[in-house]
């Protein structure tokens, strides 16, 4: 399929934007057009195809991936964002920084190489706020609702020993030995799971630890309960002087 389209495009066709990001890995494919860049002065046409065309493209910004020439990490998510809106851009980022295929330094290089151009603002908001490697859509959703009620950003997937057992939590402040579990269905939602779970929990706060978890919907639509519910825990506020 993305081979068929790049060798439809010409010998500077390259896999790219969503498309590229999801050969990837980066995002979900959703059977969109697919999409291509060439350097050639002439846009070729094709219906089933978006086709863009660039000038700005190096060495550094294209690779073979699986036999198909496609943008690499950090050209693909530059081009992502002119495509995507600022969440799915920031999951993409992360996931890409998670599997080790872009930093922080080489995503500025890009930037700077590609110049000014769509997207590259929320692109850019990205990488000022930092990596965070999470490990679930819902995961980010929580942590942007921890920093956004106005609490101190905690450890996020750091291992901790309690008792001999070791356990991963999602998010803790180990000062205040408070965990936050992101509680998704899709792991959570069935006996073995939830009977796994309370005794993980139990185990957790019969050495000191205490255990919040949040839904879907506490994280989405009950989110100032949510944040009463930290607030009440122990949940550290950010300091004024953070930035």
């Amino acid at each position: 399929m993305w081979l068929a389209a790049v060798k439809a495009c010409g010998p500077t066709a390259i896999l790219s934007h969503y498309s590229a990001a999801a050969h990837w890995g980066f995002v979900e494919w959703d059977e969109r057009p697919i999409e291509v860049t060439v350097t050639t002065r002439s846009v070729p046409r094709h219906a089933s195809l978006r086709v863009h065309q660039s000038k700005t493209l190096g060495r550094r910004d294209v690779m073979i991936r699986d036999g198909i020439a496609v943008t690499s990490p950090a050209r693909t998510l530059i081009d992502l964002a002119a495509v995507v809106s600022y969440m799915p851009l920031r999951r993409a980022v992360r996931e890409a920084m998670a599997q080790r295929r872009v930093s922080v330094r080489t995503l500025v290089d890009a930037l700077a190489r590609a110049g000014p151009r769509r997207g590259t603002r929320n692109l850019s908001r990205v990488i000022a706020d930092g990596y965070t490697p999470t490990q679930s859509v819902l995961a980010d959703i929580v942590l942007d609702l921890i920093v956004a009620g106005g609490f101190e950003r905690p450890e996020v997937e750091v291992p901790l020993i309690v008792a001999g057992r070791r356990f991963v939590p999602d998010f803790r402040w180990p000062e205040k030995r408070l965990i936050v579990e992101a509680d998704g269905a899709q792991w959570h939602d069935h006996k073995l799971a939830r009977e796994d779970d309370a005794e993980r929990q139990a185990h957790l706060e019969a050495h000191g630890e205490h255990l919040i978890r949040i839904t879907w919907d506490q994280a989405v639509n009950k989110q100032q309960q949510t944040w009463e519910r930290l607030a009440a825990a122990g949940a550290p506020p950010r300091s004024r002087t953070a930035t």
